[in-house]
Parts: structure tokens; sequence; C-alpha cells
């Protein structure tokens, strides 16, 4: 254990902000539940990006921008929207300051005719647009993406999971049909899915939220959810199919081939860097952060090792030799270099900062044509001959990879129970926490009633089919299980 860090098992919640602290990720901002984003954390929410937007341009999306300021009278057109994010609206009420005695204050003179909301979300600040954009089914599918920042006036912050002001991504799309609409609900999810699985290596189960868990204003909402390592779920990404209701609310509609006027369909999605803090309770250990090499913005750092100006000089076009050869395979490397700092310190920085591989070179190894190679997600390290070293290093990614998808996708396995009835159900939640999988009648009375008793909440309602039975709670008839569990 890093001596920096406090251990999972003492204080799950300190370790996370210790790993957040140490790996030089974020801070809390002088601004009471905001973020600074540091290097480090920024660098790996631009490789997600980067990773995403690909597969968004892949689907056929484009980016967009729109406004920060939302009109208030635009939240109040849909009622369920307004509903789900009245309490969380920050409101602009004027436009300027004047100075007073040294100091400023707010002019109330500069008071705005209309009050402007801080952006929550985007639906009705886009579906006003988007009734300029549309006339005509020729103008269908609109297919568009937007990275922003949204603020939600959250009490309760935690870094990247839980912040008043944080980035994300959210799309917005207008379509002819429902069917169409469906279809891009479901197709933007398994992106998500994709995305958690194989480049964070986190595994997912998908499905549909409850009513009561549902997106304000939407028909349906489908999440991708997934088991951190202290057996609480992460909500990490949710795509809504939104019906009609944005179009009803801001009138927009298109004329069909047969010359008839019909309301658009609509869908929105997105993720946030919410998915950070996913990342960091997945894969991370006591040691600091541990990164899957597809996302980390280093994946090999190579720490050369000398005691004189003569060692240095050998060492250093050894380990240059090194960094030529792997970068130019592609691989995102670093050559810590820095003679302020002991190799000890530098390792311990790296294993905190979670970079998946550390090469290590001294004059022994230039001698014996060797490098020492240190894994990350197993902390071990071994000489390995130098001849050939770009195609070891290429494998020991890829494997590193897998295996922290494998490693999770296990502990998730052996935290994922089923309950046969409400009293197992209880035991299990309060003593081992993770899934749940057991029937429920489909009312929000029950769904509240387990929620006030246990504090585990239905994630989600699988999109397959399952057997049926009854609930655990009233006995009625049940369609199939659902997934339990208490989360972030």
């Amino acid at each position: 254990m890093a001596k920096n860090i406090t251990s999972q098992e003492k204080d799950y919640s300190q370790w996370y902000l210790d790993v957040v602290r140490e790996a030089k990720l974020a801070e809390h901002s002088p601004v009471r539940g905001s973020m600074v984003i540091r290097p480090n954390g920024m660098a790996l929410w631009e490789n997600m990006k980067q990773a995403l937007d690909q597969m968004f341009k892949d689907t056929g999306h484009e980016n967009a921008y729109f406004p920060l300021f939302i009109p208030k009278s635009f939240l109040s057109k849909e009622a369920r929207h307004v509903e789900g994010f009245a309490k969380e609206c920050a409101v602009v009420t004027h436009s300027r300051l004047k100075s007073v005695d040294g100091g400023v204050e707010v002019d109330p003179e500069s008071r705005l005719e209309e009050e402007l909301i801080v952006r929550p979300t985007s639906e009705t600040i886009i579906w006003d647009t988007y009734r300029n954009w549309i006339q005509s089914y020729r103008d269908l599918p609109i297919l568009v993406n937007q990275w922003a920042n949204v603020v939600r006036w959250e009490m309760r912050t935690r870094l990247f999971l839980r912040t008043m002001e944080f980035l994300w991504q959210e799309g917005h799309t207008a379509h002819a049909t429902e069917e169409e609409a469906v279809e891009e609900t479901l197709q933007m999810l398994e992106v998500y899915r994709t995305f958690a699985e194989d480049f964070m290596a986190m595994p997912v189960h998908t499905g549909v939220k409850t009513a009561g868990e549902r997106f304000a204003g939407a028909e349906e909402t489908y999440c991708i959810e997934a088991l951190m390592q202290d057996g609480k779920a992460l909500q990490a990404g949710t795509s809504h199919f939104l019906g009609q209701n944005f179009a009803k609310a801001f009138d927009v509609k298109f004329q069909d081939k047969d010359g008839q006027h019909k309301l658009v369909w609509a869908t929105s999605w997105g993720v946030s860097t919410r998915l950070i803090g996913g990342l960091i309770m997945t894969h991370s250990d006591d040691q600091g952060l541990v990164l899957p090499p597809k996302l980390a913005s280093v994946q090999v750092v190579i720490v050369p090792i000398y005691r004189s100006d003569e060692q240095r000089k050998e060492v250093l076009e050894y380990a240059d030799k090194i960094y030529n050869e792997l970068e130019e395979l592609g691989v995102r490397i670093k050559l810590d270099d820095r003679d302020n700092y002991n190799p000890g310190y530098k390792f311990a920085e790296h294993e905190a900062a979670g970079i998946p591989l550390r090469i290590a070179v001294g004059p022994r190894d230039v001698e014996n044509n060797n490098v020492e190679l240190a894994r990350r997600d197993l902390l071990e390290k071994n000489i390995v001959d130098r001849d050939g070293i770009s195609a070891k290093i290429k494998d020991m990614l890829d494997d590193i990879q897998n295996e922290l998808f494998e490693k999770a996708q296990k502990r998730r396995g052996e935290m994922t129970s089923e309950a046969g009835n409400y009293e197992e159900f209880k035991n299990i939640i309060e003593n081992k926490g993770g899934f749940v999988w057991a029937h429920w009648d489909g009312t929000p009375e029950t769904e509240e009633k387990i929620k006030e008793d246990t504090k585990a909440t239905i994630r989600l309602i699988p999109l397959e089919d399952g057997e049926e039975g009854e609930c655990m709670v009233s006995g009625k008839p049940s369609k199939q299980k659902v997934l339990f569990a208490r989360s972030y």
C-alpha cells in the first residue's frame, strides 16, 4: 500500500479520494461542488473523448454546439422535463456588476427580462433550434452530438462521480418514424457498451430503467450499469427514447412524402466525466490508479538509472533507441530523464498515476542487452532481453487490457447473487452487496418499499425476456427478474 493512500478495506471513500489526488487527476475548486481537472485527468478524458467521438462519427453523427444559457420559459414547455430538473438548475438573473466601495455587487438595473438557466441538459434549446432546421422528410434524420459542460446544482458531491459542473457529450437526434428513433436509441446503447468493455475494460449490463428512474421527459431510458469494487453499482451511460414529447412542446413537424405534416421522433444520449470515476473504482488498487492501456495517455514510461555522467550518457542513448522504436509503432511513451528525482520516487509516482508498463534501464542492462519490465496491474517486474522488445511490449499491453477486463468480469460474477425471497434479498444487500437478481411485480409501490427498506434500487430491467415468477415482496406475478444494487 502506498503510504499516502488509505486502503480500500479501511475506508473505500477515502481510498477513492486519495487515488484521485495521488494520480493528480483532479482537485476541489474554490467553487463548492466543482472541480479542477488536472492535466492527467484531462488527458484521460481526452482519450475517452477521442475514442467515443470516432465511434459516433462511424455511426453517422456530426458534432455541433448549442448555447450554455437556456431561456427559463423553454424548460416549462415540457412538464416532466422541468419537474425533473427544477431543483438542480442554476439561474442567471442579472447581466452585470457595479463597483461599490472597492468591491462589486449586482447592478439592480441589469435584471434580465427573462431569467436564463445554465445548461443542465440541452433538449429544450436544441429542439427549439430543430424547429428551424426541419420542414420536410428530406431534412431527416438529424444526427448531432455536442461536447460540452453542464451544471446541476448538487449538494453532496464527489470528484468525477457527482459534481455541480461536469464535462460530457450529449447526442440529440431527430427521426421521421418511431422505429428509426428506437433503433437509434438502442444503437447508441450498444456504442456505450462497446466503449465501456473494449476501451475501459469495464464489464456492464444493458437494459431499460423503470418508470421511476426514467430520464425526465423520456418515454424509455436505456442504460449501462457497472459494478464497482466496493459492491455498489454505477450508472455509466444512458440512451433515451424521447418519443414525440419535445417535438410537441416545440412544434417540430415535417412534411412526409404524402404531403402530411407529422411530429418528429427524438432521442438523446450521453456519458460524462463520471466515467473516470468508474474507471478508478473498477481497476485501481491500494498503490493508486490502474489504467487500461487503450485509454492511458502514457502507456509505457522509461526510467533511466545511473550514478555518473558517463553512465548517464550510455544509459540515455540506450533508452532513446527503445523510445524511438516504440514511438514508431504508435505506443504512447514517455522518457522520464529528470535528474532532480531519484528512481524510487519516479517508480512510486508512475505507479500512482497508473501507467500500464514501466521500463527501467541501468548500466548493467546496457551491458547485458536487457531491460527491466514492470506491469502496473500485477505489480511485478521481470528482466527481459532487449531484442524484440517492441513486439513484447505490444503483446504485453494487449494482455493487460484483456486481463483487466477478465478480472473485473470475474469479480462481478463473484459479487452477483440471486434472491428467492425478500429476507434473503435484504440479507444479501446488507452483508454482501453487489448485484442481486430478483423478481419484482412491476409496481412503483413495491419499488419504493424496497428502496426505503434496503437503499437498493432497480438498476435495470433486462432487454431480453426472462423466466416468469413471483415478486419477492408482494407475491404477485413477475414477468422476469430485474437487477438490484445500492449505487452511486
